[in-house]
């Protein structure tokens, strides 16, 4: 693995290398990095040139000035850079929860340089047919972060996205390495930012299904098969069928592609 820096307007982003072969970015969602993808990237790299990176504000990917909201077209910005500093010009995108929102921002507005879109439980609330309580939840989720701080927040998020009992089964798991130890203290250093100036430009965003179904990019959408019923899952299908698309099964549930990454790595370079 090679890492470095590209600087950008307002912002200096890390990532990561692996591997040779077609480029293949990787897209982490919310308040995570580059690091959720370590296994994933691993068994992708005999295949591909992959390329994972810490969105903008986010761990390594440090801001020149002081936190603002998050804005999906800086963020499509960012990759469309990405790919020019591998010297592509056009790769494939896989982005998962919040990083799908990204990837889907980036093939609508430059089509031209995605090959194919994987877009995993993207939390597109404004797809759903009933969109109002899912929009309220995360108004009240703001505010309960603005009162209570983000370890209130936090529990409130796992319960409202149904990602409490993924935690609950990831923590009767195998101790975590020192590599994963490292990466989930820095995700810990961003929820603030993320709930501050994450989580409502990233679940209000609203994909541009016109463009999106025009433009030359292939868009595929992914969900886990144990998310079935939870909120991620449902705003994905949602999304699915306003592009007229059927989604794609990836295993386990919101976090597949770390506590599974070998079939989902099958799954993703197969489709």
């Amino acid at each position: 693995m090679k890492s470095n820096t590209l600087k950008m307007p307002g912002a200096t982003i890390y990532f990561e290398v692996r591997g040779s072969g077609p480029p293949l970015l990787l897209i982490p969602g919310g308040p995570a990095d580059a690091g959720v993808f370590t296994d994933l990237a691993e068994h992708l790299a005999n295949h591909y040139m992959v390329v994972s990176y810490d969105p903008r504000g986010n761990s390594r990917s440090t801001l020149n000035g002081e936190p603002e909201e998050q804005q999906l077209d800086l963020h499509g910005d960012d990759v469309a850079r990405l790919i020019d500093a591998i010297g592509a010009e056009q790769a494939y995108v896989f982005g998962t929860s919040g990083g799908a929102q990204i990837a889907l921002n980036l093939a609508a507005r430059y089509p031209e340089r995605v090959l194919t879109l994987v877009a995993h439980e993207p939390p597109c609330l404004q797809m759903l047919s009933d969109p109002k309580k899912a929009l309220a939840d995360t108004e009240d989720l703001y505010n309960t972060y603005c009162r209570e701080g983000a370890g209130a927040a936090m529990q409130q998020f796992l319960s409202l996205s149904g990602m409490n009992e993924e935690m609950e089964q990831g923590s009767m798991g195998s101790q975590p390495t020192s590599e994963e130890r490292e990466t989930f203290a820095r995700i810990g250093g961003n929820i603030d930012y993320f709930f501050a100036h994450g989580i409502k430009p990233l679940s209000f965003y609203i994909p541009d299904v016109e463009k999106l179904r025009e433009g030359t990019a292939r868009i595929i959408l992914g969900v886990g098969e144990s998310s079935k019923g939870k909120l991620a899952y449902r705003t994905t299908v949602a999304l699915a069928e306003k592009l007229g698309s059927e989604p794609v099964i990836f295993p386990g549930n919101h976090g597949g592609y770390g506590t599974d990454p070998n079939r989902f790595a099958d799954i993703l370079q197969n489709i």
